[in-house]
């Protein structure tokens, strides 16, 4: 594994310029929203689940319980990919968006163009 260069700030000369560096900025806050939007509205499927035998049969509280898990683990993913969102608008305002958090080169704007909150190039992705 390649030596860390978290913190490090070095001279960096990065390829992409404000526009395209703004563009992901956009693209990052509407991203969040539309995640943040998406939690507000499925509040109703990650709610305990009624188990009232005399209401709801066994297959059906089975079912249900099952979409609310589902419902859950949903709602952790996108609370996960929040966090990395907002870690990237901090590269981004920091300077450190589009450099590699393990080897600090430059990761691919193709790479980031698919997934706008990677930390690492491919390189140190595949070690």
């Amino acid at each position: 594994m390649k030596a860390g260069v978290r913190g490090a700030h070095k001279v960096r000369s990065n390829t992409m310029n404000e526009a395209e560096i703004d563009k992901f900025r956009k693209r990052l806050l509407n991203l969040k929203a539309e995640l943040l939007d998406i939690a507000e509205a499925s509040q109703e499927a990650r709610r305990p689940v009624e188990l009232d035998q005399a209401s709801v049969g066994r297959l059906s509280r089975m079912d249900a319980i099952q979409a609310q898990q589902m419902a859950q683990e949903a709602g952790r993913r996108r609370e996960a990919q929040v966090v990395r969102i907002e870690a990237a608008l901090q590269r981004i305002e920091s300077g450190d968006f589009g450099y590699c958090y393990v080897c600090g080169e430059e990761i691919n704007p193709r790479r980031l163009n698919v997934d706008p909150t990677t930390t690492r190039c491919v390189d140190c992705m595949e070690e």
